[in-house]
Formats: structure tokens, sequence, C-alpha cells
């Protein structure tokens, strides 16, 4: 499938959003650093090694309070959905540079997550995620330059003509 390349406006949209991508998933690992310090550096003193405990390892039985507090500290922080969110913007901000533009299905799936999220966890900043969805979309719909066409090779012989040059060479 050949690279379509993205107009300065589409460029423009695309880094809109990766920005917010990248916004948003670094304010959720500040707000967590912030929040949970103490389990944080719990972690730490631990040794980050099996710092957070598995449900199989307590053999069944009641978690602790501090257990608990590690559990939802790990996945509401390196665990939860801030990572791949600063990921996919950096990628996305990587690929605008570049001149490639990002496909609409990912600004729809993304949209469709962000906007599921936001209706189960009102309030949220899930819908700022929906914004920088629909800026993908419409930079995917109205940005994307006609698929360029294929650039000329340069004069190689074809297989046929260097076997006949090869073997006129031998025999010479």
């Amino acid at each position: 499938m050949p690279e379509t390349e993205v107009s300065d406006s589409g460029k423009r949209l695309v880094r809109w959003a990766s920005g917010i991508l990248v916004g948003l998933g670094t304010g959720h690992l500040a707000l967590l650093t912030y929040a949970a310090r103490e389990d944080i550096a719990g972690w730490v003193d631990r040794g980050v090694w099996a710092a957070v405990p598995l449900g199989l390892a307590d053999g069944g039985t009641d978690p602790t309070l501090e257990a608990l507090r590690t559990k939802v500290a790990f996945w509401a922080g390196p665990g939860s959905f801030a990572v791949p969110l600063i990921v996919l913007g950096c990628l996305m901000w990587h690929l605008a540079g570049r001149g490639v533009t990002v496909p609409a299905r990912v600004g729809w799936g993304l949209a469709a997550w962000s906007a599921l999220g936001g209706v189960l966890l009102v309030p949220s900043p899930y819908f700022v995620g929906t914004a920088a969805a629909l800026l993908v979309v419409l930079a995917a719909r109205r940005g994307a330059a006609p698929p360029q066409t294929a650039r000329p090779q340069t004069a190689r012989p074809d297989a046929g003509d260097a076997g006949a040059d090869r073997s006129e060479a031998g025999r010479g």
C-alpha cells in the first residue's frame, strides 16, 4: 500500500492531537506520582522486583490495605494507559514530521475508547482524548494528498539481457 503525504494543515492537526495525547499521559503520571508518592517510594524500599504483589502469590488470604494501595498505584500509573498514550503521541508526532498520514481508523479507535472511558468515569479528561482522536480523523480525511506515483527506477538490465551479457563475456 503506498504511503500518502500529509498536507501542512493535516500535519498541524496531527501534531496538535499528538501533543494532547502526550500531555494527557504525562499529566496522568505526574498526578499519580504526586498523589501516591508514598506507595511509589515503598516500591524502592522493598526493591522494584515484585514490589506489586499478585493475587496468586498471597495464597488466598485477604490482601492488606498496603497491598491494595500498592496495586492501585501500579495500575493507575505505569500499568495504566498513560505510558502507551505517550508512546502513541510521540509516534504520531514523528509520522507527521515525516509527512506520513496517520490512518483515520487510529483516530476512530482512539475516539471510541476515549468516549467509552469518559462515559464510564465521569468527570474525567477522557473526553479530551476524544478531541485529539477527532483531530486525527479530520487530518486523515481532508489533509491527505493523493497517493504519490512510483518513482522511476534506474535503468537496470532485465534478467534476460543480463544473462545474455554474461554468456557473451564468457566467450570472448
